[in-house]
């Protein structure tokens, strides 16, 4: 493409004005910054990212090319309005815009964006202290980053520091990011395959929700002479399609470990902060980890932030004798912490895990009457609070559902690359009225589809 200062000034003028608009586009702009959205995503982003996307294959003439939400709703450049099911996969637990979240963020921009690196930074330690009063147990102190995946490379080091073992144990269908020490414990072949050899310290893969696949595992670890640092897994796996465990794992896996002398590490980078129906996913089973990781809700849907947040004995390697073993720049900065705050407050305050567990209850009661009457195209309904799982008869069953839904405008995780199981995932503060237009046009899709089998 070669360099052209010029051009990338007049380029970057133009949509810094564009940002600053309030009001919606012309349909001429509209149509324009459409077409080059799709040019700019195909050139320069990832070009067959678009193939995968229901806004460009079932959008119609014209591609959906968000521009701005409040609650669960969103509206694309050109004014449609679309119901949020999706919740940015977990990210949008206080809906799209949150104006105390925003206004929180705003003030803190105008006083100071970032920190030195150098003087105390107070608002980092607000936040640390404020995950130490929510989180169960004695779990004290946090480091924080910007995605999930770094939460959890952050996780599997603290483990192999404080306990000089090298070993995981994880579970098949786990999703625990997709940076190289994170994607080793991965549990799908998809994303690990193509990349070849990963993490050197061994990575045992068990099936998710066996506790005597979790104790077979550690004894014969403890057997052959390899120690395991820590068994890490999701409270209630997100991408393998909202799967609940059965009752007794968690609180098995957590003697097991234990016994052991493994540390468990809670996921919670999706179920944390109400999603589930508890604050925390753990606390359907009144487990508390040695280790927990969140992210996505954390930032209010606002900023990028996460955290791994730990015990003071086992967080002690990471302070002494070297307080910068792991460190980031921009991690934990005070835009971040400041949506995290307010996040935090606003969950808390409107005490959203209850709203989740109360609209869950109802949502999933409707769905497996949906299952129960479509047979032919559903295999289960699973889930807890609002993380919900559809699972389909088949992908192309599941990619129908989720395009017919996107057709009648309603967003829902459904991709071409994993449609037999369509998560469901609104905002927590998705009113009944919203969760009912779902069902209506939910509804019909199906009786298209039913029809033409």
């Amino acid at each position: 493409m070669g360099q052209d200062y010029e051009d990338a000034l007049d380029y970057s003028s133009r949509w810094i004005e564009l940002i600053h608009k309030n009001e919606f586009p012309t349909e001429e702009e509209a149509h324009q910054i459409i077409a080059e959205s799709k040019a700019n995503f195909a050139e320069h982003y990832n070009r067959n990212w678009l193939e995968y996307r229901k806004s460009v294959t079932e959008a119609g003439d014209w591609a959906a090319v968000e521009w701005g939400g409040s609650g669960a709703v969103f509206k694309d450049i050109l004014g449609r309005e679309y119901l949020d099911f999706l919740g940015g996969f977990g990210m949008m637990d206080l809906g799209w815009s949150h104006p105390e979240v925003v206004e929180t963020v705003k003030a803190q921009l105008n006083r100071s964006p970032m920190p030195s690196q150098e003087l105390i930074d107070p608002l980092r330690g607000v936040l640390a202290k404020l995950i130490a009063s929510v989180t169960p147990g004695d779990l004290k102190y946090s480091w924080f980053a910007a995605s999930g995946t770094e939460a959890n490379e952050a996780a599997m080091k603290i483990a192999k520091l404080y306990t000089g073992k090298p070993a995981f144990i994880v579970a098949v269908k786990a999703f625990h990011g997709k940076t190289m020490g994170s994607l080793s414990l991965m549990g799908k072949a998809d994303y690990r395959a193509p990349v070849g050899p990963m993490y050197a310290g061994p990575v045992y893969h068990v099936p998710f929700g066996d506790a005597e696949a979790v104790e077979k595992q550690l004894d014969i670890c403890e057997k052959v002479g390899i120690g395991v640092a820590a068994v890490m897994f999701e409270p209630i796996q997100g991408e393998a399609g909202a799967i609940v465990p059965p009752d007794d794992f968690w609180p098995r896996i957590r003697e097991a470990t234990k016994k052991y002398g493994a540390l468990l590490i809670a996921d919670e980078v999706q179920t944390g902060l109400g999603r589930t129906g508890k604050l925390w996913g753990v606390e359907h089973w009144d487990v508390v980890p040695d280790i927990m990781t969140v992210a996505k809700s954390l930032g209010g849907g606002v900023m990028p932030i996460s955290a791994v947040t730990t015990t003071e004995e086992i967080f002690y390697p990471m302070m002494y004798p070297n307080p910068f073993m792991h460190t980031t720049t921009t991690g934990g900065g005070a835009l971040a912490c400041s949506a995290a705050i307010a996040a935090i407050h606003v969950t808390l305050r409107e005490r959203l895990w209850e709203q989740a567990a109360e609209k869950g209850a109802y949502l999933i009661s409707q769905l497996e009457n949906c299952a129960a009457q479509y047979p032919q195209i559903y295999e289960r309904i699973t889930g807890k609070g609002l993380l919900i799982g559809m699972h389909f008869k088949d992908k192309e069953i599941g990619y129908k559902v989720a395009s017919g839904l996107f057709k009648r405008n309603v967003l829902v995780a459904g991709t071409l690359t994993s449609a037999q199981t369509i998560r469901i995932e609104p905002p927590l503060i998705v009113s009944r009225q919203q969760m009912d237009m779902l069902l209506d046009r939910l509804d019909d899709v199906l009786k298209e589809i039913g029809k033409a089998m």
